[in-house]
């Protein structure tokens, strides 16, 4: 596996610009982008309401424009930035994708699976490993994130 390219600010930022999408439909503000080669390739945000699909995260939509974009299942050479620590599901997709490097915001206490839940990124504990560097932009990535949730429970409480 190639070495770890080095972390980008200015790829958290157009992560967060796609979160920002996703809260301007009314969903979990979440986003993600694949950097190929120091260029981005694919932006992805959440929309698992506006679908009526669990499978519509932000980084299963980055993934699947990247593979489209490269014209294979596996992303060489690519980097993901999201917003968020990846659940379950979308950590077992940037494994096996193939992604070299995973660069996340806010770590997700309830399903993160970058370290707050679990460690699906683990070396050794499949036969891929992905770089992790997590906390990056936390406070901007959390802010968005709480505050979404904020004005869903201040909404609800007026009703």
């Amino acid at each position: 596996m190639e070495t770890t390219r080095q972390y980008n600010p200015e790829f958290m930022a157009e992560a967060l610009k796609q979160a920002k999408k996703a809260a301007a439909i009314n969903e979990t503000p979440v986003g993600a982008v694949i950097v190929h080669k120091g260029k981005i390739i694919a932006r992805g945000y959440n929309k698992r309401e506006s679908k009526k699909n669990c499978l519509c995260h932000a980084e299963i939509a980055a993934i699947n424009k990247a593979c489209r974009v490269l014209g294979g299942w596996r992303l060489p050479e690519c980097d993901l930035y999201v917003t968020l620590e990846p659940c379950p599901m979308c950590s077992g997709a940037v494994i096996a994708a193939r992604i070299d490097n995973l660069y996340f915001g806010a770590y997700d206490k309830k399903s993160g699976c970058a370290g707050s839940k679990i460690n699906l990124f683990e070396s050794g504990m499949f036969n891929y490993n992905v770089n992790v560097a997590g906390g990056l932009m936390e406070k901007e990535c959390s802010e968005i994130i709480s505050s979404f949730f904020k004005t869903l429970r201040d909404k609800k409480n007026r009703k």
